[in-house]
């Protein structure tokens, strides 16, 4: 779902783990899909559950954390370069993704899906992890026009980079369409210069 991004105060889910690739993220079983809907349902499926549908011991089925920014660990949707794992993400209710590294692929589908994943250095992301392991209430501050990623139980914070031409559309909640869309006039203008 389209939202404007500006600025997001949340509590975090932690996901302290490296390498976390995208089948991983959502398994390649429910690929056969064409339609966004309901992959939030098995983000994480095969580490949220059992064979039998039981719940297993996993961050997601913890109640204790929640929020719509999810701390991962380093090398964040490496692997196969399915936009299904960035469907799962946003379809859950995740809007931001923290991580000190995405993959480049899985980093671009997040942004086409609005979810945006914000880049800190190893150090920050240690504090993010140890904050919100000493208090799961731990709130963080993302400020996409000033670009940066504020910890509200230290006060420290972290200027992220990202595209201007996604952060436009990000914060407009347009898609490339959208975009296309919304400079028709200046389009169509450019393209009568040229007869």
């Amino acid at each position: 779902m389209k939202q404007k991004f500006n600025i997001i105060k949340s509590t975090c889910v932690p996901l302290p783990l490296e390498n976390v690739d995208t089948d991983q993220i959502i398994p390649a079983r429910f690929l056969k899909a064409t339609d966004k809907e309901g992959f939030g349902d098995n983000l994480f499926r095969d580490w949220r559950y059992n064979a039998d549908g039981s719940p297993k011991d996993f961050v997601l089925n913890d109640s204790t954390y929640g929020g719509e920014l999810l701390v991962a660990g380093k090398n964040f949707g490496c692997g196969s370069s399915r936009e299904h794992a960035a469907w799962a993400i946003a379809g859950y209710g995740f809007r931001v993704v923290v991580s000190s590294f995405f993959a480049d692929i899985h980093k671009q589908n997040e942004l086409n899906n609005f979810v945006l994943p914000v880049v800190v250095t190893e150090d920050f992301l240690s504090e993010l992890f140890n904050s919100i392991k000493a208090n799961p209430k731990t709130v963080l501050t993302v400020d996409l026009p000033n670009q940066t990623v504020t910890n509200e139980s230290t006060g420290h914070s972290e200027h992220f980079e990202i595209n201007g031409y996604k952060k436009y559309c990000l914060m407009n909640a347009f898609d490339d369409i959208d975009f296309l869309l919304e400079n028709k006039g200046k389009i169509e203008a450019y393209e009568q210069r040229l007869v």
